[in-house]
């Protein structure tokens, strides 16, 4: 027979039990699914959603970290964005510790992007993603030796830089990221192309969109910046018009355009990120003036003009030397085709500035020595 301490001693274990059960039901116990449910109580209805993400590669999901989330630590601790440190922005070679290089340029366009998406309640992972990775596939010397590689076939940074994510990073094996960070990196140069343009050319995320026009934003104000740093102009030099409309200080000009394009894309319900028209010509404005008075200046394009004289003989050289690229044997076994054509540029694009002289150095130019 039971007694009735024992039904006692028995309720208090079920009691105790069912208490057990109800604390650890209150602990998430796949932190990453909480946060992927939490998106969609939190983000905008037209925001992506981390959950219905997808790879090309079905892999095992990490407990704590959504997929975009994974994307973002994939670029960021890839060789690719490290070598964005040595790799020129617009001044090549610049004396001084504060020009930009285009790892200081992928960083402001993260924060810019990351600003808008956050305040529009879009994914600012998958927007942080695609920004981090949007120039992994510039080559040295800037926009110089891009020209040069273009001339080689159908070269485009942009395409570049899906390609260093999908192949050329993991030692051949890419980074296998999501589809929607893999858009967005492939589609975020506009060039002058407008805001809203052809639909195959426009990411197919409204984060996508973001980072193309952060991109914008970031440079065109950056570069500014340092062109009256370095004295190639003066504040009063910008036209007044351009000044009176977007501001007087980089702050303020940077401001002017995130709040437009936040509140512009709020007025048009999220069908696209958008910018107040006037705005828009004056951050356009600003951007011709700078190719007039910056881009295409004495000073800068002297260097240009050395740097892709380097850049073609290096391509040149490795095309019928491609043996003596490091990963050539491996990248061919391991993919089973890979011209010499490819493997020249895949090696030159993912040079920095200061290896790519050091190669240049090391093939023709004599080097001293000792009896």
């Amino acid at each position: 027979m039971v007694s009735f301490d024992s039904l006692t001693i028995y309720g208090e274990w079920v009691l105790l039990i069912d208490f057990i059960i109800f604390f650890f039901n209150l602990i998430p116990m796949n932190i990453r699914e909480t946060l992927e449910n939490l998106e969609y109580e939190i983000l905008n209805p037209k925001a992506s959603k981390s959950k219905e993400a997808t790879r090309d590669k079905q892999e095992e999901e990490c407990p704590f970290r959504t997929k975009f989330q994974r994307d973002r630590d994939r670029i960021l601790h890839s060789k690719a964005f490290r070598r964005l440190k040595h790799k020129t922005q617009v001044f090549i070679s610049p004396e001084g510790d504060h020009y930009r290089t285009r790892l200081t340029h992928t960083l402001e366009v993260s924060q810019i992007a990351r600003t808008i998406a956050r305040a529009l309640r879009l994914n600012e992972d998958l927007t942080e993603a695609i920004a981090l990775g949007h120039d992994l596939g510039h080559t040295p010397f800037g926009h110089a030796g891009e020209f040069i590689l273009k001339e080689s076939g159908s070269y485009h940074h942009s395409r570049h830089s899906l390609r260093v994510v999908e192949k050329l990073e993991n030692k051949g094996k890419g980074l296998n990221l999501t589809k929607e960070t893999k858009d967005g990196i492939v589609k975020h140069s506009k060039g002058k192309s407008p805001l809203i343009s052809n639909e195959l050319n426009m990411p197919k995320t409204l984060e996508g969109e973001i980072v193309r026009i952060a991109d914008k934003i970031a440079y065109i104000n950056h570069d500014l910046e340092d062109a009256l740093r370095a004295g190639l102009i003066s504040i009063n030099d910008i036209p007044k018009e351009i000044r009176n409309i977007l501001g007087e200080t980089k702050s303020e000009r940077i401001t002017t355009l995130v709040k437009s394009v936040i509140f512009s894309t709020m007025e048009n319900n999220y069908q696209h990120i958008v910018m107040e028209e006037k705005i828009y010509k004056a951050m356009y404005d600003l951007r011709d003036w700078l190719f007039e008075n910056v881009y295409l200046s004495p000073p800068v394009v002297k260097e240009v003009e050395k740097s892709k004289k380097m850049v073609k003989i290096l391509y040149e050289y490795y095309l019928e030397n491609y043996e003596e690229i490091p990963f050539y044997e491996e990248y061919l076994k391991l993919w089973g085709e890979y011209s010499p054509q490819e493997a020249s540029v895949d090696y030159i694009a993912g040079m920095t500035d200061r290896y790519a002289i050091k190669k240049f150095q090391d093939i023709y130019i004599p080097k001293s020595w000792h009896i």
